[in-house]
């Protein structure tokens, strides 16, 4: 593992994170760009063999987490905050090396209730993983 780009990155994150969608620890640390359409949320960033398993490719829960915030941050972003009710990821193949995107899409929404749907996937356009996943709105003071 590289030591001291993942003490770079944790340092890095700590010293910039913001409580806030798209500049909170775990999106600093992971270094998320995000970007928005109508209806899409896309979240890209490079490997790191910090995030790998030990087999050394993309850690699940890595992949898990990510996937989970471009659907958060899509509702968050056209109807505002909202929580995970469940979450189901499928893993379709390992990611080694180069750049990942996750693109989070409604498939459903809902006024207290969405269903949203995230794909991984390489700088080739091969699925790595794809979730769906049940979100309930929170209120905006919640």
């Amino acid at each position: 593992m590289d030591r001291a780009a993942a003490t770079f990155a944790f340092n890095d994150a700590i010293e910039s994170e913001i409580p806030a969608f798209e500049t909170f620890f775990l999106a600093r640390f992971l270094d998320l760009k995000f970007a928005y359409s109508e209806d899409k949320c896309e979240v890209t960033f490079e490997l790191k063999d910090f995030m790998f398993n030990p087999q050394g490719s993309l850690h699940g829960g890595i992949i898990a987490t990510a996937m989970d915030i471009s659907m958060g941050h899509l509702l968050n972003h056209v109807q505002g905050p909202g929580t995970t009710l469940e979450m189901k990821t499928q893993y379709v193949k390992a990611a080694r090396l180069g750049k990942v995107t996750c693109t989070g899409e409604f498939i459903r929404r809902g006024r207290n209730v969405s269903f949203l749907k995230s794909t991984m996937v390489d700088d080739q356009a091969q699925v790595i993983a794809f979730a769906t996943a049940t979100w309930m709105q929170l209120n905006k003071s919640t």
